[in-house]
């Protein structure tokens, strides 16, 4: 169980699922351990956060636990989907924990978005990767199949391809350096030129990779120049506000809890900063 989720389902505000896929890793596998991991080093928090003067026990958040993941990522997230569309039916805010960033497709459906924020490493337009369609390299272009505009934090890789599409309407990255400039006066510009934030409705993804390997080297696909811990968790606590749904992806078990540790920070830093208001 994610530490003070201690709310019954029927009572929830939110509801923490996780999803272990880990079929498509590029570089370093080991996913499918990232929703226990994340549960796991969240056990040192302090249950009372001093931003927002709340306690996260109070917050009525529930952990459904792990949906087992299979083989067929396709078939997988059309299951998952449904899942996380039950929560959202109730009037809950699903929090996914990934498991490989193609679970994000699930959150994506479930939600159904006009805007999607993504904090990553890369910029995931990708039609397909060495063949799958189903790749977590393909998350963004799935994502963009139901929400009208992506808004990508933090991207500092792609090809060539890739680049070219952010040239298009419904695309805006925010490079590490802007948020460096600017800090998250920038991502909030770039939400408000793909829509009103108030009106629309938002989902938000984390992966890890977004963040520095130094921060959190306990992910697939390592990018050197990316995030700081603190700038990722003020973007989030920005976003929080008017985001539906938020999945946090990409922990793997190939570092001393890092990724992890941040990655369950940044969970609690939403349901702290969404459950305040705007």
């Amino acid at each position: 169980m994610f530490p003070g989720a201690t709310a019954d389902r029927a009572d929830a505000a939110y509801v923490v699922v996780g999803a272990p896929l880990d079929v498509s890793t590029t570089f370093q596998p080991g996913t499918r351990f990232g929703p226990d991991r994340v549960r796991r080093f969240a056990e040192s928090f302090e249950d009372y956060d001093h931003h927002t003067d709340r306690h996260f026990s109070e917050l009525d958040v529930h952990d459904e636990g792990n949906l087992h993941a299979w083989t067929d990522a396709a078939e997988y997230v059309e299951f998952l989907a449904g899942t996380l569309g039950d929560v959202v039916d109730v009037g809950a805010v699903p929090i996914l924990l990934g498991g490989e960033h193609t679970v994000t497709v699930a959150g994506v459906r479930a939600v159904s978005p006009d805007l999607f924020v993504c904090l990553d490493a890369h910029l995931d337009l990708r039609t397909a990767f060495d063949g799958d369609d189903w790749s977590h390299a393909t998350v963004t272009h799935h994502a963009l199949e139901t929400a009208d505009h992506a808004v990508i934090v933090g991207a500092r890789a792609g090809s060539e391809a890739e680049w070219a599409r952010t040239r298009e309407d419904d695309v805006t990255v925010v490079s590490p350096e802007a948020v460096a400039d600017r800090g998250v006066d920038v991502v909030r510009d770039a939400m408000r030129a793909a829509c009103d934030p108030a009106a629309a409705t938002t989902y938000l993804s984390v992966d890890v990779d977004a963040a520095d390997p130094a921060v959190a080297p306990g992910t697939g696909t390592m990018e050197p120049g990316g995030l700081s811990a603190r700038e990722m968790r003020d973007i989030v606590r920005t976003v929080a506000p008017v985001a539906d749904g938020v999945d946090v992806v990409e922990v793997n078990d190939r570092d001393d809890g890092q990724a992890a540790t941040l990655a369950g920070a940044l969970v609690r830093d939403f349901v702290f900063a969404h459950a305040a208001g705007p």
